[in-house]
């Protein structure tokens, strides 16, 4: 059974914290729909075990739905839920802001 949020804060960072759940709403918002080979490229420093885990902890809050094609070989599919995409405007910001304070620190950006 999962511990009660403290705040609204610390349920929303449940939600969406950690290193990869960010990067694959925006990707999400960016290209609308992905496929898994696709997501698996675009984050490469993600193992494939890790992408499967996320895919599904973000899936199982419904802030992405999943679509899976009854073709051979399979086609599954990953695009943002209406929950998800009331996310990007708040992702946008954080996008904003952290590439200006990795501007204030010179630090190049690496690309999301």
């Amino acid at each position: 059974m999962e511990e009660k949020a403290i705040c609204a804060v610390d349920f929303a960072f449940r939600r969406i914290g950690g290193k990869y759940k960010g990067r694959i709403l925006w990707y999400l918002h960016e290209r609308e729909t992905l496929r898994y080979g696709e997501l698996n490229k675009t984050i490469k420093d993600i193992t494939t075990k890790m992408l499967t885990q996320t895919l599904r902890e973000l899936e199982a809050d419904q802030l992405i739905v999943r679509k899976v094609h009854q073709v051979v070989p399979p086609k599954v599919e990953y695009s943002l839920s209406e929950t998800g995409k009331e996310l990007i405007p708040f992702i946008t910001y954080l996008n904003a802001w952290g590439t200006k304070q990795m501007q204030k620190e010179n630090i190049g950006e690496i690309g999301c």
